[in-house]
């Protein structure tokens, strides 16, 4: 029973901080281009410059 006077605040702290690192990300705008890196990666030129 003890243990849980630990375990339920630590569990409120963690849920904190995952919140926080999620709308830090939303703020940032990690999540504004998704479908961008995808068409990109298609159109990436490999072929070598003939120069």
């Amino acid at each position: 029973m003890d243990i849980l006077f630990l375990l339920i605040p630590l569990s409120v702290v963690l849920v904190f901080l995952v919140g926080l690192a999620f709308w830090w990300s939303v703020r940032s705008g990690q999540f504004d281009d998704l479908e961008g890196p995808a068409h990109r990666i298609l159109d990436d030129d490999d072929a070598p410059d003939d120069k």
